[in-house]
């Protein structure tokens, strides 16, 4: 097992360290690596962070009782994690080859977990897993993720109803300041469930209409032959059942702000209609000769791949110019794990508070710790959304009880079997990239679709790295430990006895990899196996 130095020295990993080669080799790399607070006993802590600057230096970082301080963007100082289950002797966070960190009990009596296993003595943690995220668990009280930031959090004004402080609110807080004063239509984009509505409200209340009337309106929710009447409204006897004039939303707006959510889906005829509200300032209520001035700013939202749909022809390309003056990407949960925190504690008080328990926050560990991290660990296909209505599924299957407890439904989301569950429809899902979107990734497939002979197949072309192998058969992560869990012809590192296991590192002399190919295995898993049998 690859050891850390104690003195601070920058040598010592493999050979000489050189700082300025630290994570030279990924671009994960750029940034510096933090630590921030998704469970704290004191619920006000959650969403604290610390930068672990020591790190691209060459150093080692040190965590424990009091040191280092975490602090909130609208804190100037900071406070240690001063809980006294955490060991004075604080555990080490060194550099590592790749980009990595080295995470070193080196004495410290502090029990470290994770992804759910005890960390017994060290565990190197590569570059990619910092950049998505890991969350480890300490004492069983505090729950870190330890992840990478390339800016610092930005200062608390303007927070426009949004919870978090990572990089990607941070951006989306900067787009709203910077576009709410123009008279331009604004496209947000994004998965389900991120936020667009949220963020189109913020919109025109940061800017010079917000005494006006901001309306919105879901284009998938309103029937394809009634869009056009209900936009830009109807005269009476327009069409069958038309008994009277009809306002549309476009003039319930005049003044304000019109939120045209799901714009995806509107009718070809209605996209026309748009196309010359957009352009001239005029629509005609159906059934109406004579136009009607309305000043209203669009804003649009979709999850739909806008351009592909431009090209087959079921969404117009002026159209779609025209709604996107300017473009807005919201990014999804999974990439903004350190949020996770701060979300299920602000739905968690709302939701105790709607059942009149919100005294429950001031219970000591009223929410298990361990569950923090496994919120975090999961992939979250219906986004913020879907977090909210877990924690509301939480509170009411705990109401009364003395701790809360995650049901059979929570436990089947989390374990996998209910991944799949909320997700939409996840071929639209769009990559976070900008100025201009690349092509939305391959849609997913169903789990049932994945043959036993092409699961095989692939975990064996990608040396079974069960992440490369869920994007090489277009699965989640979840849906490929579902299938491994029910194949008869695959095992699991838990199955190995440990003599097969002694004895496969013996034939093929400590070589992690060579004993992958050999038991056919996650690396992952096995290494951790080698860890607690003390062979690492």
């Amino acid at each position: 097992m690859k050891s850390s130095k104690t003195d601070g020295s920058t040598a010592g990993l493999s050979g000489t360290f050189d700082p300025r080669a630290w994570g030279a080799e990924t671009r994960s790399s750029e940034g510096v690596p933090a630590l921030t607070i998704l469970y704290h006993p004191d619920a006000r802590r959650v969403g604290d962070w610390a930068p672990l600057h020591e790190v691209p230096l060459g150093r080692e970082a040190l965590v424990g009782r009091y040191t280092p301080d975490f602090s909130a963007p609208d804190h100037a100082a900071g406070e240690p994690l001063a809980d006294r289950y955490i060991s004075r002797q604080p555990v080490k966070f060194a550099p590592a080859p790749g980009g990595g960190i080295l995470l070193s009990l080196a004495g410290s009596r502090t029990r470290v977990e994770e992804d759910g296993v005890v960390v017994t003595d060290s565990r190197e943690i590569s570059a990619a897993e910092i950049e998505r995220g890991v969350a480890l668990e300490l004492a069983g009280r505090i729950v870190l993720l330890l992840h990478r930031r390339r800016s610092l959090p930005a200062e608390p004004v303007g927070r426009f109803g949004l919870v978090g402080e990572s990089e990607g609110l941070a951006r989306v807080r900067a787009e709203i300041r910077r576009v709410a004063d123009l008279n331009v239509p604004v496209l947000l984009r994004g998965e389900t469930g991120t936020g667009k509505e949220l963020v189109a409200r913020a919109v025109h209340d940061a800017g010079p209409r917000r005494s006006s009337p901001f309306v919105a309106v879901n284009l998938a929710a309103i029937p394809a032959t009634l869009v056009a009447s209900e936009l830009f409204g109807s005269v009476k006897g327009a069409f069958t059942g038309s008994v009277q004039s009809q306002e549309g939303y476009f003039r319930k707006a005049h003044g304000g702000t019109l939120f045209l959510d799901e714009v995806g889906e509107a009718p070809p005829e209605v996209q026309v209609m748009l196309l010359r509200v957009l352009e001239t300032g005029e629509l005609f209520p159906v059934g109406s000769q004579a136009p009607t001035r309305v000043d209203v700013r669009v804003l649009a939202a979709t999850d739909a791949d806008l351009e592909a749909k431009v090209k087959s022809g079921e969404f117009r390309a002026p159209l779609l110019h025209r709604l996107s003056g300017y473009e807005v990407w919201l990014p999804p949960l999974r990439d903004r794990r350190e949020d996770v925190g701060r979300l299920f504690f602000h739905f968690l008080r709302q939701e105790l508070q709607a059942i009149g328990e919100s005294d429950r926050l001031l219970t000591d560990l009223w929410v298990p710790p361990g569950l923090l991290a496994r919120l975090t660990r999961y992939e979250w296909p219906g986004n913020v959304r879907q977090l909210r209505n877990v924690v509301r599924q939480l509170v009411i299957g705990s109401r009364g009880l003395p701790r809360m407890e995650v049901g059979a439904a929570v436990e089947r989301l989390l374990s996998g079997s209910g991944a799949e569950r909320g997700a939409g429809d996840s071929s639209s899902q769009l990559p976070q990239v900008q100025p201009h979107p690349a092509p939305p990734p391959a849609s997913r497939r169903k789990p049932s679709e994945v043959s036993e002979e092409e699961l095989l197949a692939a975990l064996r072309a990608n040396r079974w790295d069960l992440q490369a192998t869920a994007e090489q058969l277009r699965i989640s992560r979840p849906s490929l430990y579902a299938l491994i869990e029910n194949s008869p012809h695959v095992r699991k590192a838990g199955d190995l006895s440990t003599e097969e296991i002694i004895r496969c590192w013996e034939v093929c002399g400590g070589d992690v990899n060579a004993m992958v190919d050999n038991l056919e295995v996650s690396r992952k898993a096995l290494a951790r196996r080698l860890r607690e049998l003390k062979l690492a």
